[in-house]
């Protein structure tokens, strides 16, 4: 099978592995005989990816572009990665050319490309979610934050690749934030009711009719410690969720990601491609913070480092309306963790330029593998970073701790002038302190117990 990845992040690097006959770290041997029947090239991807695919220099957004691309290669099959290519309509015209794309068509991308349309589908699905006000004056802002009071939820209606939201209990910095959004040309900002308790990223597969849902992960998007600081594109995350509830993805299926994909097609607008679903365990249930309409950064990198079934069938059923054909997926055991190594000034103005070293010795570590998401090479052949989220450390390991210690190992080997990282991914899960509300219910409950 002759696959063709499009996207240049740590996102898409751990895509390539994965189909290249693997997962980030290890694969058993029937997955290892899958390797030598995939043929592999990227558009534009990154050095990282380079090492795995033939890269092409093609603009990830010019629809007109990726077909020709793909025809000229003879590809099997076109995988999507980031969300402004679907939005851009990638995926229609790879169809339109004859060639099984795994990914959304433009219109079904909408899901991401404006939180109001996904709204209107979660209202009409009857899926779960913040209650949210739609603005398009700054009048409208101010009193959709008076109605919900902090902490306020201000998110822009477009594509902001991640930082469009603000969270915050200052309301002047929630205001400003919507009225930055809604004085652009059409502006459009959704201002929604804060949801307690911890959030979840569940990606699901899905034909347009059958999903199939991957393992669970949660992601860390401030940029330091303790959830302190700006809101950036995600700064780590890890997988599995030893805290969950017992039978979160099921629920989420049924009561999200299924009616979502049926009301889709209702419209006329199938989606076919991963929907992920971003959760919040809230004290009043499960709730969808968002949906996107492609894999997510970091935590497709842990999820797809403790996928055993090979990747490339799986996502090609997806492409071609065979989900319900496949058997069930296979999990390894081992847990992952993944931390982000930022660039300089992230994610406010991230500086380029700076030498990447030790990449090579972090991947020495057992269990490692680093991944490349803003990196790319100088004319003198230096490995240098060229956007805010440089590097993606992944750790596999028989527990949280254990990957925990892998990752970071990894990550201390890594040499990046002004670099930072946050140090406490999955610190908490790995303690076992990770509280749902249900959790505070019941040790409330049991507090009561003993004082009566």
């Amino acid at each position: 099978m002759k696959i063709l990845v499009i996207g240049t992040g740590a996102r898409e690097h751990a895509l390539v592995r994965a189909l290249a006959g693997g997962p980030a770290v290890g694969a058993s041997a029937a997955v290892a005989a899958s390797a030598s029947t995939v043929s592999l090239h990227a558009a534009p991807g990154n050095p990282g990816i380079g090492e795995i695919a033939q890269l092409h220099a093609v603009d990830p957004t010019d629809p007109g572009a990726v077909a020709a691309l793909a025809t000229s290669l003879g590809a099997d099959l076109v995988v999507v990665g980031p969300e402004a290519p679907l939005v851009a309509g990638v995926a229609d015209a790879v169809r339109a050319a004859g060639i099984a794309c795994f990914g959304p068509s433009g219109e079904a991308a909408a899901l991401e490309g404006s939180k109001s349309f996904a709204k209107d589908v979660m209202a009409a699905a009857g899926v779960p979610t913040a209650m949210a006000h739609v603005c398009t004056t700054p009048d409208e802002v101010a009193d959709a934050l008076d109605a919900f009071g902090p902490p306020y939820v201000v998110k822009d209606d477009g594509l902001a690749a991640g930082k469009g939201v603000v969270v915050t209990a200052d309301r002047a910095e929630a205001l400003a934030h919507g009225r930055a959004c809604v004085e652009r040309p059409d502006g459009t900002v959704v201002v929604e009711e804060y949801l307690d308790g911890p959030e979840v990223s569940l990606f699901c597969l899905t034909d347009g009719a059958t999903v199939v849902p991957l393992a669970p992960a949660q992601d860390f998007k401030r940029a330091l410690d303790g959830d302190a600081g700006p809101n950036t594109g995600g700064m780590g995350a890890y997988s599995p969720l030893p805290w969950a509830p017992q039978g979160l993805v099921d629920e989420v299926v049924t009561r999200i990601a299924q009616p979502t994909v049926d009301e889709m097609a209702r419209r006329g607008t199938p989606f076919a491609g991963v929907l992920y679903v971003g959760l919040a365990l809230t004290s009043r249930g499960t709730r969808v913070v968002e949906f996107n309409a492609r894999f997510g950064d970091p935590e497709t990198q842990v999820v797809l480092a403790r996928l055993e079934t090979p990747l490339a069938p799986v996502l090609h059923a997806a492409a071609t309306g065979t989900l319900a054909d496949l058997p069930p997926l296979r999990w390894r055991r081992e847990a992952a963790v993944t931390v982000v190594v930022a660039a300089h000034g992230y994610p406010a103005a991230a500086r380029a330029g700076d030498p990447v070293t030790g990449t090579a010795e972090a991947e020495e570590v057992p269990g490692v593998r680093v991944l490349h998401a803003g990196t790319s090479v100088s004319d003198d052949g230096t490995l240098v970073a060229s956007g805010g989220r440089v590097l993606s450390v992944v750790g596999v390991g028989a527990d949280l701790a254990a990957a925990r210690t892998a990752a970071y190992a990894g990550t201390e080997r890594i040499s990046l002038t002004g670099s930072h990282h946050r140090t406490d991914i999955a610190a908490d899960a790995a303690a076992g302190t990770v509280r749902t509300p249900v959790d505070a219910d019941l040790d409330a409950s049991s507090e009561d117990e003993v004082s009566t």
